[in-house]
């Protein structure tokens, strides 16, 4: 064997991946569904016309458009803003507030409109977007439910899960089941806050007798 040969000799000799294209590809992609493109309708063939590369410069980087799309899904990903800790009820807030502006964007929309239609016909997509976006943010919120029942905010014994639900499904509601609602914060000003506190007022532990 010559030096310097081996199995790995032409991935090193190989040009460098271009960020940029990475880049470009899943602009397209986010374009298209703006666009209306359902993911059912998007092929690699289409993707790659679109951006003006070849199939082979899609699949050099993705394994096919699944890999491709969960990269597109990460490319949305936002950092929530940081709780203050002071208030459950303030921060239950922040997290929903966080949740109806990304659902005002209309490319986080998009794609959450199109994987939400692939629950049944692609159930692996459903999980990676599950592990990759809605994980995180649940997570966030358990731990703030679980420090609102150890403050007795919330009553003991209430499904966590449940509860989440009962927070998130009203911004979910609007944003995709209905298309008379709307998120719009001069349509819908202090949305959040009626959500938690509408939510809270039932879960809240019952008043002390005789005080």
């Amino acid at each position: 064997m010559s030096p310097g040969s081996g199995p790995h000799t032409a991935e090193r000799r190989g040009r460098p991946r271009d960020s940029g294209t990475d880049s470009a590809i899943i602009e397209t992609v986010l374009r298209l569904m703006e666009e209306g493109a359902t993911i059912g309708a998007l092929s690699i063939e289409r993707i790659a016309r679109e951006t003006g590369v070849g199939k082979a410069t899609v699949y050099r980087r993705w394994s096919g458009k699944d890999a491709l799309l969960v990269d597109v899904m990460k490319s949305l990903e936002e950092t929530a803003p940081p709780l203050k800790g002071e208030s459950v009820r303030n921060d239950l807030v922040s997290c929903l507030e966080f949740a109806r502006r990304r659902g005002l964007a209309k490319r986080s929309s998009a794609v959450l409109r199109n994987v939400l239609g692939q629950i049944h016909s692609n159930p692996g997509l459903w999980g990676q977007y599950q592990e990759t976006v809605i994980a995180t943010r649940r997570e966030a919120m358990h731990e703030v439910l679980r420090r609102g029942v150890h403050t007795g905010e919330i009553r003991p014994g209430v499904d966590l899960d449940l509860l989440s639900d009962l927070f998130t499904g009203p911004l979910l509601a609007r944003a995709v089941l209905r298309p008379d609602g709307s998120l719009e914060e001069g349509l819908q000003e202090g949305l959040s806050e009626q959500i938690v506190d509408t939510v809270l007022a039932g879960v809240a532990p019952p008043p002390v007798a005789g005080g």
